[in-house]
């Protein structure tokens, strides 16, 4: 029996390893060719570096702004994680243990708001609402858009790892003299570190990944450009003109940070989106 099912795996196994391919080769790709120069990336016939060299990074480093750039990803990032979770836990709470008028429409409209995809049609009056508020030419237009945007997913990871936690809690908290608010910040919200991870981890990606809105955000004060908009910045600025060696090399920097924090937050992100899941 374990050899027929050993053997009636081999096509799944097959299918995941070409798909593991697809998904890992860009990756591969960027790192070989960061440790080539321009002319090696466009025209050598080999896919592997003659010589490999780690000047590019060196290069890439100095030439651009890359210390005030990462600072800037991080202090973005920081805020946009916090937020994130504080908003999106506190939604999933109140859909999930609160009771009042018009709650089920609510949810219904923010659940149909996942089907309408107006993409860069939202940056017009996002900007002129951080116009408003003089936020347009700043990082925190953009830390306040991402906080207090309804992501769907993280409602409903959030709503559904809450609705597995027993009411008989709230009940017994209720009984001992505990509000709606204090049930949240003192019991709830201790108890789903996994749904902290995940959301944080999600939020992280999203936000440190994102070029368009920080680049509007950006365009009039360069010294507040995160890693990603100065990354690509590079190849119209100055010497890093068609520069694909120190885009590369860049790119590569820009995309560790990501995966530390991946890794080490890995085993919670899965538990928490397995416990939303299965409870919800």
């Amino acid at each position: 029996m374990k050899t027929r099912k050993a053997i009636e795996a081999i096509p799944l196994y097959f299918f995941l390893f070409l798909l593991a391919l697809v998904v890992i080769f860009p990756i591969f790709y960027v790192v070989i060719s960061s440790l080539k120069n321009t002319a090696s990336i466009l025209t050598s016939s080999s896919f592997f570096p003659e010589t490999i060299t780690f000047k590019n990074y060196v290069k890439a480093w100095n030439l651009s702004n890359f210390k005030v750039y990462i600072w800037n990803s991080i202090y973005m990032c920081t805020f946009i994680v916090i937020g994130t979770i504080i908003t999106s836990i506190s939604a999933g709470y109140v859909f999930s243990r609160g009771h009042f008028m018009g709650k089920r429409l609510l949810l219904a409209l923010i659940t149909f708001s996942m089907f309408i995809s107006a993409g860069s049609l939202y940056l017009y009056p996002q900007l002129n609402i951080a116009k408003m508020l003089h936020l347009n030419n700043s990082l925190w237009g953009v830390i306040i858009i991402y906080i207090f945007g309804i992501n769907v997913t993280n409602l409903y990871l959030a709503k559904g790892f809450i609705d597995g936690i027993p009411k008989e809690i709230d009940e017994a908290a209720k009984v001992d003299g505990c509000s709606f608010f204090r049930i949240f910040y003192n019991i709830i919200f201790p108890l789903t570190k996994p749904l902290i991870a995940t959301v944080g981890l999600l939020a992280f990606m999203n936000s440190w990944n994102d070029y368009l809105l920080p680049m509007v955000f950006t365009l009039g004060n360069p010294e507040k450009q995160p890693l990603v908009v100065g990354i690509v910045s590079m190849k119209t600025s100055g010497e890093s003109v068609t520069s694909w060696d120190l885009m590369m090399a860049g790119t590569v920097m820009s995309v560790l940070p990501m995966l530390v924090v991946f890794i080490a937050l890995n085993k919670y992100f899965v538990a928490g989106l397995t416990s939303g899941a299965i409870k919800g």
